[in-house]
């Protein structure tokens, strides 16, 4: 699943498209998460002002309204020559006035492609998720603070979108490993030390991964059609039963919500109370 540093990626790759108008909308196959909505066409005729992001959502904003687009598990947005044939599981295209197509691709139909002409943030997908964690709202104060009432494993809480937008499987697992936690201790466990190392990590980990462009695993590609290359740099992520790149310790696997989750028994060393 694209995550946020995949997310803005996609992002920063799209930003040439504002200035432009939208001068035709073909809905391919509206079937997603979410029927593609029939008032999507009063993007038709307007300029594309704006091209933010919350967590893991796109914000596509126009004069009359705004499209909240979501990658799912496997979606991507593509520039396309306005000419060039649609490929199996496009689902949405933007024909645009700069001779390109905006093209939203998704083969597992999780993702969704809205439109709201309400404020956007107050949408409820986006009115009650917790901060970016590349802005000065996160903290490890903020999630010591948070913590306090949640013995769930640490890993949950961090992927948890009401503690901390972005954080997915990939760079929680990435983050725990190197500042040291196992991934199953209780989150209010952890010292507000524990937390000022975690916050480090996972700001420094999704840093790297943007600026590495995402992680392609199976899908994801930019918006040139283009794979990321954090992949390469991925400690614990995929690598089950292999040997850690720090202590050689044979990495392991558990399942933390039914999440693949891999680490180091030395170097993240299992929580006991005492």
């Amino acid at each position: 699943m694209p995550e946020l540093p995949e997310v803005e990626t996609t992002r920063l790759g799209l930003m040439p498209i504002l200035g432009s108008s939208v001068l035709q909308l073909a809905v391919i196959q509206p079937r997603l998460r979410q029927l593609v909505p029939e008032t999507l066409r009063s993007i038709i005729g307007e300029q594309l002002n704006t091209l933010s992001r919350r967590g893991k959502y796109l914000l596509l904003g126009t004069n009359k309204g705004t499209a909240l687009i979501h990658l799912g598990m496997s979606g991507s947005l593509r520039l396309t020559a306005t000419h060039e044939p649609y490929r199996k599981h496009d689902h949405v295209s933007l024909i645009l006035s700069n001779d390109y197509s905006l093209r939203f691709h998704d083969p597992r139909r999780f993702g969704l492609f809205l439109w709201l002409e309400d404020e956007p943030l107050q949408h409820p997908l986006l009115s009650s998720l917790g901060p970016e964690p590349l802005t000065e709202q996160f903290t490890p104060e903020h999630l010591f603070s948070l913590s306090r009432k949640k013995k769930s494993p640490v890993k949950s809480f961090i992927m948890d979108g009401h503690i901390v937008v972005g954080v997915g499987n990939i760079y929680a697992n990435e983050a725990l490993f190197y500042a040291g936690i196992h991934p199953l201790t209780p989150a209010n466990q952890l010292l507000l030390t524990d937390y000022q190392r975690l916050h480090q990590h996972i700001c420094r980990i999704l840093s790297i991964a943007i600026e590495r462009g995402g992680t392609t695993l199976r899908d994801f590609v930019n918006s040139k059609g283009n794979p990321g290359y954090f992949q390469q740099e991925l400690m614990v992520y995929g690598r089950e039963a292999k040997n850690c790149l720090i202590c050689q310790h044979v990495l392991e696997l558990v399942r933390v919500n039914n999440r693949s989750t891999i680490y180091c028994p030395q170097c993240q060393p299992a929580f006991r109370s005492f």
